[in-house]
């Protein structure tokens, strides 16, 4: 019974949701990309400045 009671609620607040349409789900995505893309340059850089310095230093 409250099982029933739960689905009934989540189609009645799936019903209230405002849905992102193309262009935007587009631009999210690109964003999520881009910023992926950019921490994993970044991140590459900073590894590659550690083991310099530990080579450096050993």
């Amino acid at each position: 019974m409250r099982l029933w009671k739960f689905l009934k609620n989540v189609v009645n607040e799936m019903k209230v949701v405002t849905w992102p349409n193309a262009k935007q789900t587009r631009t999210d995505t690109s964003t999520v990309l881009g910023t992926s893309i950019i921490m994993a340059i970044f991140l590459g850089v900073i590894d590659f400045i550690v083991q310099w310095g530990l080579k450096f230093l050993a």
